[in-house]
């Protein structure tokens, strides 16, 4: 079991450091909203690292416990926990006071614990456990369940319910769009408001309850999700300020005067309506003025296959606390739990789950003879290679004997920190069957399409490492510079652009000879990367920024910088480069850019924190990893 000290550093922010610009903050490892300065988090750093090599830090200790009174960073991770359970509505303060011990109280209730309102060890281990949920009340369904599963009446939600199954309708409401108030857990009158347009939308019955009919429309894919404003439509809600709102609403308006560009390919003179073209009202009009008509306004129209909404199909919840998801190639989705969970999960394109991977291993039998026993790690990202065979996770780090100098999100490889290690998933067998030790903290992974090689980025040696699939070992080690993370491969196998995030530039390495060039001017602390499938552009996210960048390749040159919302991490292209979906981990959404003039064409709601995102080219799903629970797949 983690300890309250171990959780803080987990939870503790990235940051990167650059000479001339100072701390640049990546949240990486968790929540985002732990904006702790330089000075704080390196104080609390020293302190926790102290008391946790003494030993001393062990919530047992009454001394150590929380309770009413402690302001500080345990308190912030403390709230958050009894958030994400459903005990907590209010805002993230860091400070105990009434309010959280009411919680605390609640929550120990529930779970058949002393009901002191003190974070002792057994409240800190139900709550970092699947002990966690109110016990009153039978669970809402989730992906998980087919029906609910209530002993006695069934389950109804309605106003006045106050429960973590609460806290979950309305992410679901929000994530479809009817919801926009604050997630609380409380059934109050907005909730209710948006049970009742949701159901209108979806004729089903108009009571505000949610039972089990109102919750299986909830989980279809046939969800309307966008539901048209009306009086019976709550004043704040009424107000379109999304554009995807707007045109949806302009959509069911004009549904019966327009034609869609679809069935125009079909029709040879169809008659088009003023409100796309005005110059194209008159009847008749023959093809190929058409044709040259629709060039004409090609700046001012999108194609319909551009204008096609994500709507969202399906939400996978469990045991789960997805940092990334990612796409095998051949019908199989790993999401990578982290420390929090010890685990991978593995899902096909029923959204079913296949398989749950513990991430324990036997290094020795791996021939690493002075590590005896069975460790952990902590599954960070994943890549995959030979047609999908095998995936390679990274761990964070290593639990078990031996491994005594774990890295940090603030760190340099003066420090030593433990090395770290990749593993090697057979995905035919689903089980761990190799591991090559690494830098210290493994962050991002990435294979070459001729599948020899697999890089890593070590953020706490700052450098990167090179890894011979055929001999299963790391061959080269090359220093970047600070943070070094996200990590592409041109389709020609030969140039590798690794973003180092202490800096303003992209590392641009030679696959044949390993040297290393750069791109410089980028922008501060590059994150993530993408590659156009011909190789010409490169995208980035910007997190000392938050824009996304364009950059022209082989030449490096910046084209565009844009802002997609709040905190944006990480991208993933569709299969012919023409879309960028990116997820704004503080805004809780997804946005979908045209990458030709990089206009966002869509943003639509998610889970709380997404930090990952895949795409599958066969099925066109966007998969969304985030980091409160859930992972969400959209049709686009």
């Amino acid at each position: 079991m983690d300890t309250l000290a171990y959780l803080h550093l987990a939870e503790t922010y990235e940051a990167s450091a650059n000479s001339e610009q100072g701390t640049v903050a990546d949240f990486d490892l968790c929540f985002p909203e732990l904006n702790w300065t330089k000075d704080q988090s390196k104080a609390l750093m020293l302190l926790f690292s102290f008391n946790v090599g003494l030993g001393f830090f062990n919530c047992s200790n009454p001394a150590l416990a929380l309770r009413k009174g402690n302001k500080s960073s345990q308190v912030i991770s403390l709230q958050q926990k009894l958030k994400a359970a459903g005990y907590f509505g209010e805002s993230i303060t860091g400070y105990f006071g009434p309010v959280t011990e009411a919680a605390v109280i609640k929550f120990q209730k529930a779970n058949g614990l002393i009901a002191d309102g003190i974070v002792g060890s057994q409240t800190l281990s139900a709550l970092t456990s699947d002990l966690g949920t109110p016990k009153s009340s039978s669970p809402l369904i989730t992906d998980d369940q087919k029906k609910l599963t209530a002993t006695t009446a069934t389950l109804l939600l309605q106003r006045g319910n106050s429960s973590s199954q609460v806290t979950s309708l309305q992410q679901k409401l929000y994530a479809v769009g009817y919801f926009k108030e604050p997630i609380t857990g409380q059934f109050d009158a907005a909730t209710q408001a948006a049970v009742i347009r949701f159901q209108k939308a979806n004729k089903l019955v108009i009571d505000g309850i949610v039972g089990p009919k109102t919750l299986s429309a909830l989980e279809s894919s046939s969800t309307i999700l966008t539901p048209p404003v009306s009086q019976s439509t709550s004043p704040s809600a009424a107000i379109a300020s999304k554009p995807q709102q707007l045109e949806n609403q302009e959509q069911q308006k004009h549904s019966q005067k327009t034609v869609s560009s679809h069935q125009t390919q079909k029709i040879p003179t169809p008659a088009v309506s003023q409100s796309i073209f005005p110059s194209a009202a008159i009847a008749n009009k023959p093809q190929q003025l058409e044709k040259q008509d629709q060039q004409k306004h090609s700046q001012k129209t999108v194609s319909s296959h551009q204008t096609q909404k994500m709507t969202l199909t399906k939400t996978i919840s469990g045991r789960i606390s997805p940092k990334s998801v990612v796409y095998s190639g051949n019908g199989l989705f790993f999401a990578q739990n982290m420390m929090y969970n010890h685990t991978i999960t593995v899902y096909n394109r029923e959204h079913e789950l296949v398989k749950v991977i513990p991430d324990e291993v036997n290094l020795s039998k791996y021939g690493y003879s002075k590590f005896k026993g069975t460790y952990k790690g902590a599954p960070v990202e994943a890549s995959f290679s030979h047609n999908g065979k095998y995936a390679w996770v990274s761990n964070y780090k290593m639990y078990g004997k031996g491994f005594n100098k774990p890295g940090s999100d603030q760190c340099n490889p003066s420090q030593k920190t433990d090395k770290s290690f990749l593993y090697r998933i057979n995905t035919d067998t689903l089980d761990i069957d190799n591991v090559i030790q690494v830098g210290s903290v493994p962050k991002f992974v990435a294979t070459s399409p001729d599948q020899r090689l697999v890089l890593v980025s070590n953020w706490c040696s700052w450098d990167l490492s090179i890894v011979d699939t055929e001999k299963n070992q790391e061959i080269k080690r090359i220093k970047l510079g600070a943070y070094p993370r996200g990590i592409v491969v041109d389709a020609a196998s030969e140039k590798a652009y690794i973003a180092v995030m202490g800096s303003y530039e992209i590392a641009e390495v030679d696959l044949r000879n390993f040297s290393v060039k750069w791109l410089k001017n980028i922008g501060r602390s590059p994150r993530h990367l993408n590659i156009d499938p011909a190789d010409k552009y490169l995208y980035a996210s910007l997190n000392g920024e938050g824009k996304i960048a364009k950059i022209s390749l082989p030449n490096g040159k910046l084209i565009k910088k844009i802002s997609t919302g709040n905190a944006p991490r990480s991208m993933v292209l569709s299969d012919n480069g023409q879309r960028l979906y990116v997820v704004n981990y503080s805004d809780n959404t997804v946005s979908k850019i045209r990458t030709n003039d990089m206009k966002i064409i869509q943003k639509v709601n998610v889970g709380a924190n997404p930090i990952g995102i895949t795409y599958d080219p066969e099925t066109k799903q966007v998969w969304v990893a985030c980091y409160s629970g859930n992972i969400m797949v959209f049709q686009d």
